[in-house]
């Protein structure tokens, strides 16, 4: 045995424990997503400046894909928050990868009739066609009714995900996260969005 005499643990104090940083509560960071998604919302739908839906089109791009993440991509599917989320999101990837949706898409449209109708691409849906249609679709966030922005993104979605799988060249969860997409935003459109909007 050593002569070691053992003494019992320090306990800190609370000013230990204030000094800690921690993350963000996410109660408030889930309140302040909520209300800047319905000021972005309202202020672009009381304004008739079209350089502002402009604005709203590019403001992951502006702001960056990773801050909207951090404000909204925790919001549930059914909130404005998590809708606009999905909308940005949508539109980032169909600006990066426009070749891929184009294949993705014309595969698809044959088999979903009315969600093409409802998407309203141009026929034929090539690269610059689908970029079109998804900025044409945000710009409904400024003007129009949201659940229609809402259900033509739904639409565009479900389109994708039926060519993915009749293409063979997506993985079972990638269709089927394209599909869910599609049902989030459907739902959405259906749900109180409306209610936060008026």
């Amino acid at each position: 045995m050593t002569g070691r005499q053992h003494h019992r643990p320090m306990t800190p104090g609370d000013a230990f424990f204030a000094e800690i940083v921690g993350g963000a509560d996410p109660a408030r960071l889930r309140e302040a997503g909520d209300l800047a998604a319905t000021v972005l919302v309202r202020g672009a739908r009381g304004s008739d400046d079209p350089a502002l839906a402009e604005r709203i089109v590019h403001l992951a791009e502006t702001e960056g894909l990773e801050t909207l993440a951090e404000v909204w991509s925790g919001a549930p599917a059914d909130t404005l928050a998590g809708s606009l989320w999905r909308l940005f999101l949508l539109r980032s990837w169909v600006h990066a990868a426009p070749e891929q949706v184009s294949r993705e898409y014309d595969a698809g449209q044959r088999r979903v009739d009315v969600a093409r109708v409802v998407a309203g691409v141009a026929d034929p849906p090539g690269p610059d066609e689908l970029r079109r249609m998804v900025d044409e679709v945000l710009r409904g966030i400024a003007g129009g009714d949201f659940a229609v922005t809402l259900f033509r993104a739904a639409a565009f979605a479900r389109i994708v995900a039926a060519g993915r799988a009749a293409l063979g060249v997506a993985s079972h969860e990638e269709i089927s996260r394209m599909l869910a997409l599609s049902e989030q935003l459907e739902a959405a459109g259906h749900g109180e969005i409306r209610d936060t909007l008026a």
